[in-house]
């Protein structure tokens, strides 16, 4: 087979079957506009309400614009393919659909855990709260973690562009990702692999030791509380991120803890679905369906909106 620096992929999409194409394209442009609206309306809400501009609904305010910008990456192309049928992508229209990907999910990992910290630091340090989540030290949290993710997915993608890929070769997937890239390249891709092995570990693995520990010692402080009133309201704060943690790792495991593969299966298919586009358009749901502020807040967003 033929190699090229800049080659043209096939995304095989959902479904093979092209009488399934327009029902998935129904199903998936209402998920779309779902996680569109959700996020928009839940960053209006914090925006809007001064009550909520908190350290802990400022970190949520950023949860929902890399959601937004998640889906986005990978939602309207796939909607594309569905409904014109037209499933070719471009090498440069691949890399840039990666940067972005690897970017934001990065970024959602990495928020998740500063939202870890957030809640420890509430629970386990109350009196020290304000002393420990300043503006200044939420704004370096959150700075820091988009410098990293865009500095490591850049990385990565100048690193692809290096390689050299079989031509008209088909991606078992509906987005260009990192393993099933490799697969397809005629260069060694050691040193990518490699590079991937070692960020994986320190930012993937590290952020959730964090979330773990983090989860540990407020579970053993509230242990420590003597009434069950007690507990069930410092457990209530963190319900609704415990929630989307599970959520987003649940399906993260389930799409990556195996190796790549030049074929596909339906469980894999799905799993990628609930971590690219059903995990974001649940989180804001999640936390305004369990958040009596957020709720209060957007309540009066729609009243005041509805009496104009």
């Amino acid at each position: 087979m033929n190699c090229s620096q800049t080659p043209a992929f096939i995304l095989l999409g959902l479904s093979s079957d092209p009488q399934k194409w327009q029902p998935l394209f129904s199903i998936f442009l209402v998920l779309y506009l779902l996680g569109l609206l959700g996020n928009l309306l839940l960053l209006l809400a914090i925006g809007a309400d001064a009550h909520l501009h908190t350290p802990m609904y400022f970190f949520l305010s950023q949860l929902s614009l890399v959601d937004l910008c998640f889906i986005t990456t990978t939602g309207p192309k796939m909607l594309e393919s569905l409904w014109t049928g037209d499933r070719s992508i471009s090498f440069s229209g691949c890399l840039t659909q990666f940067y972005f990907f690897a970017a934001f999910a990065d970024m959602d990992n990495l928020l998740l855990a500063v939202m870890a910290i957030d809640r420890y630091a509430a629970i386990c340090h109350p009196l020290r709260y304000p002393l420990l989540m300043t503006p200044c030290r939420c704004g370096v949290l959150v700075g820091g973690s988009w410098g990293v993710t865009n500095g490591l997915s850049l990385t990565h993608t100048l690193l692809l562009s290096q390689l050299y890929f079989h031509t008209n070769q088909e991606i078992p997937h509906f987005f260009c990702e990192f393993g099933p890239l490799l697969l397809l390249s005629c260069s060694d891709t050691h040193l990518n692999e490699i590079l991937m092995v070692v960020l994986v570990g320190v930012i993937g693995i590290g952020a959730f030791l964090c979330i773990v520990s983090s989860y540990g010692c407020i579970f053993h402080a509230v242990a420590r509380v003597p009434s069950a009133q007690g507990k069930q309201k410092a457990l209530a704060t963190c319900s609704s991120h415990l929630s989307v943690v599970l959520l987003f790792y649940s399906t993260v495991f389930a799409t990556y803890l195996k190796p790549p593969s030049s074929s596909r299966s339906s469980g894999e298919v799905v799993a990628a679905v609930m971590y690219t586009l059903v995990t974001p358009t649940l989180n804001p749901f999640i936390y305004s369906l369990r958040n009596k502020d957020v709720k209060s807040s957007l309540r009066r967003i729609l009243n005041m909106e509805y009496s104009q």
